[in-house]
């Protein structure tokens, strides 16, 4: 049996480097394994939980489409395609969120983390998003997801949702409770101006991220400005525990070379942070600025980023609406 992997990033436009090696560069991989059948999903409906400007979306969505393809993602091999497009994604979530229980959302925490102190202003979307991302690995019988940190929680409701519709309806595995795939040998990648803080775009400073659509001399500039501190480099990885931006840098060199912390450190030991920031940057520069170039080729292309959505959702669509049917029968509507 093949996995089914679901996975799903938000059009926020300008990803960066955490967005690289965090989810795509995994979704690559499983692209390329034949033992997977892969659905990547631009998920729009869940970007409009906080205030988007329409024109920029449109641009983000394609932008996003744009990024899959060159960072290797074949959409001959994969299912590329945009949430808002299938109608099965919303009326999921309506009748999957008369299933899940306010206890349980009330306990996600990224939730209080997004919607900060006045949570009452917070919209209603933010709050239910989790029930949408459910429905959204639900209705292909999902066998994998890949998940980091941060959506693990999500992940656990979604298979508690998939429980309870099961055993309220007595519809044993009619939702299928996916398992969560977790990279292996993946630090998170933080600020380059603060190795406490994950790297964002929302961070005022260009300087604290790598953009996937970066330059060489971009790449150069930011790499030879991050953050680091007066010590050589450590010896060992329990040095790195009080030295945060070391961290980050040295994770951010084994998760593009695939080499152990434990290997990257001991291949930097003691050397210089001049010496090191020399390697790091040559590496970056090699996988990102051929990523940044196609990019930008692809986003001269719309009619080609909108075939594939076009195609992806026409795909999307047929799985969707078989499962929609036979949700509608199990419910008795």
């Amino acid at each position: 049996m093949k996995k089914k992997i679901f996975s799903g990033v938000q059009p926020t436009g300008n990803l960066h480097l955490g967005n690289y090696l965090g989810a795509i560069k995994n979704f690559v991989e499983l692209n390329n394994d034949d033992e997977n059948k892969c659905i990547f999903c631009v998920v729009d409906l869940h970007a409009i939980t906080v205030n988007q400007d329409p024109k920029e979306l449109k641009n983000n969505i394609r932008e996003t489409v744009a990024t899959f393809i060159a960072s290797g993602i074949d959409p001959q091999k994969s299912i590329i395609f945009n949430q808002s497009k299938v109608s099965a994604h919303s009326e999921a979530a309506w009748i999957l969120s008369c299933v899940a229980r306010m206890g349980w959302l009330n306990r996600m925490t990224q939730f209080k983390e997004k919607a900060g102190k006045d949570k009452e202003k917070a919209s209603i979307g933010l709050y239910s998003y989790p029930v949408l991302m459910a429905a959204d690995i639900l209705l292909y019988d999902t066998t994998h997801v890949p998940v980091g940190d941060d959506q693990k929680q999500h992940l656990e409701l979604c298979r508690d949702i998939a429980q309870k519709f099961n055993n309220d309806f007595k519809t044993d595995n009619f939702f299928i409770s996916p398992e969560p795939l977790i990279q292996k040998e993946f630090s998170r990648i933080m600020s380059l101006k603060d190795g406490t803080k994950k790297m964002s775009k929302s961070e005022l400073s260009d300087l604290s991220r790598i953009n996937l659509t970066d330059e060489k001399e971009q790449i150069i500039n930011k790499i030879k400005k991050a953050k680091t501190d007066a010590l050589p480099l450590p010896t060992t990885i329990k040095e790195l525990d009080s030295r945060p931006e070391t961290k980050n840098l040295i994770g951010i060199y084994s998760s593009l070379t695939g080499l152990t912390l434990e290997k990257s450190v001991e291949k930097f030991a003691e050397k210089n942070f001049s010496e090191f920031k020399e390697s790091l940057t040559q590496i970056l520069i090699d996988k990102i600025t051929p990523i940044s170039n196609e990019i930008k080729k692809l986003l001269s292309e719309k009619n080609y980023l909108d075939e594939i959505l076009t195609e992806g959702c026409k795909k999307a669509e047929i799985i969707s609406a078989e499962k929609i049917k036979k949700i509608h029968e199990i419910v008795g509507f």
